[in-house]
């Protein structure tokens, strides 16, 4: 009986799946598609007729739909554990506020500065994550991963030492991108408590709906336009909701049970480069040298630190 994405991550976590080759291949499809379907999300943002906070309501609200079939699904599988208190919905409902206003703050960092930019910057959360584990659940750090941070911040340095990116570019926007990156690894070390009571699908149901209640409130408030207006609009937040959040986010999920942590990684730092190139192709955002190095650099120190 083949199992899903989220039971096949709760199960391996506890040990008790065994990967076989052909399901290590299928892992391997599973996340190189998870990675560039996510991929496309900065350029599909863009192309959004909303604002950054709409297009983020919609990009969440409209993966519910698939969330509640995957969890009703879940239900067939394996017992879950369901929210019994007002403590219980809390703690899933942390992670959900989160990860809202961290797509909240990505979003409008993309409307300041490059894609390849906000996306690679974005991607520095894992170094936040292993940072926020020394200060408050008093992990180790290690050497390699000291080592691993003089380089990703180097080269941050780097990508914007050069000569301004003919206004493609900002300060301030990457400085919001930066904020995005810490938000996401709060989101993160906050998943790490529910996922001792709670299933994958649990979690990832509830957390779309609290971060789509989050943005709504955001929404109404900064912003004028609620609905797209156009079948083109309404395509892009449902390639948002369906491709990149739904359909990349379970892929990824999928294969993380299957495939070693350090491995996967890895493999997703293939988005910060896809996204860039493909900014390039559709939205004609130029690569200066000082991008192109600065980001080689910190994708290596982001690299070295995960292996710390």
């Amino acid at each position: 009986m083949n199992k899903s994405p989220s039971e096949a991550a709760s199960i391996n976590a506890t040990g008790l799946l065994q990967s076989t080759p052909e399901t290590q291949r299928k892992a391997i499809i599973a996340l190189l598609l998870g990675g560039l379907l996510i991929s496309c999300s900065p350029i599909l943002v863009r192309f959004a007729e909303t604002g950054p906070i709409v297009t983020a309501f919609w990009r969440l609200a409209l993966a519910i739909i698939p969330m509640l079939i995957l969890n009703n699904r879940m239900k067939h599988g394996v017992d879950q554990v369901k929210p019994a208190s007002l403590g219980d919905l809390a703690i899933l409902a942390v992670p959900g506020i989160l990860i809202g206003l961290e797509l909240v703050v990505w979003h409008i960092s993309l409307t300041m500065t490059s894609v390849a930019n906000s996306t690679l910057i974005v991607n520095l959360s894992p170094i936040f994550v292993a940072l926020g584990g020394w200060l408050f659940l008093k992990q180790k750090i290690s050497r390699i991963f000291i080592s691993g941070l003089v380089i990703a911040i180097f080269g941050v340095l780097i990508l914007k030492g050069g000569p301004d990116l003919s206004g493609h570019s900002s300060l301030k926007g990457d400085a919001v991108a930066l904020g995005a990156a810490i938000l996401y690894a709060a989101y993160i070390l906050m998943l790490g408590f529910t996922r001792r009571r709670f299933s994958t699908s649990t979690i990832m149901l509830c957390t779309t709906i609290s971060a789509t209640l989050t943005i709504l409130p955001l929404a109404l408030i900064f912003e004028t336009q609620y609905f797209p207006l156009t079948l083109f609009g309404w395509v892009v937040v449902c390639a948002l909701a369906w491709m990149t959040q739904a359909a990349g986010q379970s892929l990824i999920t999928f294969a993380i049970a299957w495939l070693p942590v350090a491995f996967s990684s890895l493999t997703l730092l293939i988005q910060p480069v896809v996204a860039a190139i493909l900014a390039w192709i559709l939205l004609s955002e130029p690569l200066s040298i000082w991008q192109i190095c600065g980001g080689l650099i910190v994708i290596a120190g982001i690299m070295q630190a995960r292996r710390g």
